[in-house]
């Protein structure tokens, strides 16, 4: 995985902040890279959803469902690039920038994302890549995932059962209330489940996929967020 390629998109930063001023932090919306078969956005509690298009607009609080065969690829933030599997439902819980009010990547200040997984599947390709504050979570109901430097992994849920593995780089797990532990490329983590510490993907046939899916969809994501910058042109 070629993160430093990852790192040139942040040249589109400043396109997820339209008008913000000096040191004001403003809730932002998702770019939709692309979108296959029936996935829906809106609100659960008022039960209110429609298609995505590559023109949706995905706010904080949105809750996003995936049907049989469908998947959406998406940049929560910049740095953060996901693919929303199949069968799959994540509530926007924050998507949040924090700039100076100039209009380049130097002036990100601040960028905060906090993602509910209810059941599924999402494939995150995460880029730190600058100074600026980054806060990233995912959480299920019995795991929570953060990601502090260059990774790429894969979270999966049936609302009982969570399963976080790390393609690339590494990230940090806690499940019940339980101090974090570091989960190293080709590792993975379940909760809940008898160990604490993380099992090798290599042992496991569920775990063995999501690497290999990891790692095919991070580059489906890399190449079309270079490809949507191309098209919009600073």
């Amino acid at each position: 995985m070629r993160f430093r390629s990852v790192a040139s998109l942040l040249a589109f930063c400043c396109l997820f902040a339209n008008g913000c001023s000096k040191g004001i932090s403003r809730a932002t919306a998702a770019i939709v890279f692309s979108v296959k078969g029936n996935v829906v956005f809106g609100n659960s509690e008022r039960n209110h959803f429609q298609p995505v298009t590559l023109k949706s607009r995905i706010h904080s609080g949105n809750t996003v469902r995936s049907a049989d065969g469908a998947s959406i690829n998406l940049a929560l933030i910049p740095g953060a690039l996901t693919q929303l599997s199949p069968n799959s439902e994540i509530k926007i819980e924050e998507l949040r920038i924090t700039k100076d009010g100039n209009q380049t990547a130097g002036g990100m200040r601040d960028r905060s994302t906090r993602i509910r997984l209810n059941r599924g599947k999402i494939i995150v390709l995460f880029n730190r890549s600058d100074r600026s504050a980054l806060q990233f979570a995912i959480t299920t109901r019995k795991i929570t995932v953060r990601a502090d430097s260059d990774c790429l992994f894969c979270v999966w849920t049936d609302g009982t059962t969570s399963r976080v593995t790390c393609a690339r780089g590494e990230i940090n797990a806690s499940a019940d209330a339980q101090p974090p532990v570091t989960i190293a490329p080709g590792y993975f983590q379940k909760s809940p489940t008898a160990g604490k510490e993380p099992l090798a993907a290599a042992d496991d046939a569920a775990a063995q996929i999501d690497i290999t899916e990891s790692l095919e969809i991070g580059e489906q994501l890399r190449d079309q967020a270079l490809g949507w910058q191309n098209r919009r042109p600073l």
